[in-house]
């Protein structure tokens, strides 16, 4: 987690980029969401200060210019009010990245549940959640990584996680069973022997 102090302050972005072509304001939009910057008003984004965020700032402000739009970026001192506010955005940000995550973690949930009620142990199924799980532990480290001010339910996501992990196992298991095949001792991957 990138937990960065707000006694240091907040680096604000003010950004204006011509009406069309629109793909560059979704560009910027996208690629300040990716790392996590919070909207305080239309056109102002903050993260908090750090060399890095400062590097992506100006970089960003220098592309605004270079599309025929106005950037700046500000330096904005830490205080009590101003600090709730802002990490009170970023948690609602983050709030809502984890609340996607974990209904993605209760649909793989269901989805093994209701595979195991219709007895369907196969390979097939196996494969299919199989790489249902993978792509889960990566979302919720991009998510993590941009979690400046964690609250509980970063370990709550972590617990989701492990909960479909733990899932995927014992359908894995019950897959071997069914098919007559000797998982390879102490692998727990799912695949099966060649």
């Amino acid at each position: 987690m990138n937990a960065e102090s707000p006694s240091s302050g907040w680096l604000l972005l003010l950004a204006q980029l011509p009406s069309s072509p629109s793909s560059a304001r979704v560009a910027l939009w996208r690629r300040l969401r990716t790392v996590g910057a919070t909207g305080m008003v239309t056109s102002a984004w903050v993260l908090p200060h750090s060399a890095p965020h400062a590097e992506l700032f100006e970089q960003l402000v220098e592309k605004i210019r270079k599309q025929g739009g106005e950037g700046f970026m500000l330096s904005v001192p830490a205080s009590p009010d101003v600090d709730e506010v802002i990490k009170r955005r970023f948690r609602a940000d983050r709030g809502r990245e984890y609340d996607e995550f974990t209904e993605r973690c209760g649909a793989f949930l269901d989805e093994i549940e209701k595979e195991t009620r219709a007895g369907k142990f196969i390979f097939a199924e196996l494969e299919e959640r199989e790489q249902d799980l993978e792509k889960l532990p990566q979302w919720l480290a991009k998510i993590q990584a941009r979690d400046f001010f964690p609250d509980e339910r970063s370990p709550k996501a972590e617990e989701m996680l492990e909960r479909c992990r733990g899932a995927l196992s014992e359908f894995s298991q019950r897959i071997y069973a069914a098919e007559g095949v000797q998982e390879f001792p102490g692998s727990g991957s799912g695949e099966s022997p060649a």
